[in-house]
Order: C-alpha cells, then structure tokens, then sequence
C-alpha cells in the first residue's frame, strides 16, 4: 500500500514552548484530514501571533493532549535529546487466516515532527545573572529572547504551509472514507519510548500489529 510520509521542519523550541507548538501541529493535520463532520473552533496561541483550527472534538483534543503530556515526562527524562513524535493514518483490515481472524492496521500517511527540546536555564532564575556577565543584562537577555521567540513563530509558520502544501499536493494515496464513527481517519500518535528512538519503535509497534514477515512466500 502507498504511504506517504512528509518529514516537517525541525524545531527548536524549549521546554514551555513544547505543549503550544504540538498541539497546533497536531490538530492542523488532524482537521485537513477530517470527515467532514466538525465544528472547526479557531485557537489563538499565547505565545506566537498565530492561529489554528481545531476540530471541535473533544475526545479527540483529550488524545492529542495525552499524548503531549506523555511526550513532555520523556524529555525530561532525556534532556539534550532530539526527538520525533509520529502521527500516522491507517485503514483498518480483516486478514482471515486458516484458523483465526486477525485485524491489521495498513498505514496510507505519516507525519513526523521533529523537535529540538533546548534546556536553558529559567529568565526568572537567580542563576541566569549568575551564568555569563553581559553589558547590559535586562535588555540583551529580552533581545535575545525576543529574537529567539520570533524566529520560531517564523519556523512554526513554515511548518504549518508545509502541511498546508503537502495535503494539497498528496491526494491519490487517500483510502475510501470509512464507515466508522469519528471525526477523522482512523489515527495513532506515536512517542519516542524510553529505551528506544521513534524509530525503534516504530519498527516495534509494526511487528507487533503486522506480525514478523515469514519465510514462505
């Protein structure tokens, strides 16, 4: 089966920044692969001049921030670590085998965001006067900042005209729509694990759903 797979922009962002430029990502693929049958609510972000469209499910913004909290406790177990959250669209099909029934998830599309979590030391915190002596330490430290902030809100709108652009572009490989309940294509958002990369456990998850491939052909 055809999958597309759309690599987006690496990120750098910090560990505040985290949860904001997620859930906009995630819920802007999300809603370019609705149903149909949504109740589009536009987000204005806190941080960045920007704004999103949500489904208006709330089911499905409990999942996406479930899945954010559990990406959030991994990176602070892994600091310094690059890191790749997926989000995949799959066709549910029955494979009946001689003696059993098995379902087996056959992926059309992947998404892979790709985050640089950077650990600086907090503004607010009385070591951040301490760390490095700067001429003028109220303005440079808020210019950098401020610069810093503005360059990602600019990457983070890249991002989103490359969704944008790629779900424009990547229409042949789209299943037939199913006759399951939901607001979108069946859908899964994979995290790196503990032990291993988002690539490790990808390759896990899919032995796991696909079985091992067998010898005999």
């Amino acid at each position: 089966m055809n999958c597309e797979v759309c690599q987006l922009k690496e990120l750098e962002v910090e560990h505040f920044e985290i949860r904001e430029v997620l859930r906009c990502i995630l819920h802007t693929i999300v809603f370019h692969r609705a149903l149909g049958l949504v109740r589009p609510k536009d987000i204005d972000l806190e941080l960045f001049d920007i704004t999103y469209v949500q489904c208006g499910d709330p089911e499905l913004e409990k999942k996406i921030d479930e899945k954010i909290e559990q990406f959030i406790s991994w990176v602070e177990k892994h600091p310094n670590k690059k890191s790749q959250i997926c989000l995949s669209f799959y066709e549910v099909k029955n494979k009946q085998a001689s003696w059993f029934n098995k379902t087996e998830r056959l992926y059309w599309e992947q998404w892979y965001i790709n985050l640089n979590v950077a650990q600086h030391t907090k503004a607010n915190s009385s070591k951040s006067h301490n760390s490095k002596i700067v001429v003028d330490p109220g303005d440079s430290v808020m210019e950098q900042r401020s610069a810093r902030r503005a360059s990602l809100e600019a990457s983070l709108r890249e991002v989103l005209f490359q969704i944008i652009k790629f779900v424009n572009e990547k229409k042949d490989h789209i299943p037939p729509i199913p006759s399951l309940e939901g607001i979108s294509f069946p859908y899964e958002i994979t995290i790196p694990s503990s032990s291993d990369s988002a690539f490790g456990m990808e390759m896990i998850k899919r032995m796991l759903q696909t079985g091992h491939p067998t010898m005999l052909s």
